[in-house]
């Protein structure tokens, strides 16, 4: 069996494990999907090595991943599709309850440039302000089903 089998029709969000933003956003998310539409995987698990190397992200030993969030719609199958920085965040929401869904259609309105602009100042400073964890937190028992 496929680690990606798991993801099913979900969306599959992988993050940057150590950032600690991002982790917050996973607990956000996982707070919020109570339609149990997404997974999650951190970006340096082997889990997803295949799939990055298939959309150019190349894991080297002092790289720390692809240094945005990335979804992924269709996960293993011909219809993949990878989404990254705005759209990753525009397509997460829209899979959440409401009022997120117009606020992604909200988001979507903005030119593409401008929303990455707004993602990239706030990657930037992510270590900075959020702080880096020395390792990925490990799910909850009631939350381990939801990441692979």
């Amino acid at each position: 069996m496929n680690d990606l089998d798991e993801v099913g029709g979900r969306l599959l969000v992988i993050y940057d494990g150590h950032c600690g933003l991002c982790n917050r956003s996973v607990r956000w998310s996982l707070a919020r999907d109570r339609a149990d539409r997404l997974r999650f995987v951190a970006s340096d698990s082997p889990k997803v090595a295949g799939l990055l190397a298939r959309h150019g992200f190349i894991a080297e030993p002092h790289q720390e991943g692809p240094g945005s969030i990335l979804v992924v719609r269709n996960a293993g199958r011909p219809t993949e599709q990878l989404l990254l920085r705005s759209d990753a965040i525009v397509a997460l929401l829209g899979e959440l309850p409401s009022p997120w869904p117009a606020l992604a259609v909200w988001l979507r309105l903005a030119p593409r440039p401008l929303r990455d602009l707004g993602y990239r100042l706030v990657a930037r400073s992510r270590y900075r302000i959020w702080g880096r964890l020395a390792t990925c937190p490990i799910p909850t028992a009631q939350e381990r089903g939801r990441f692979l």
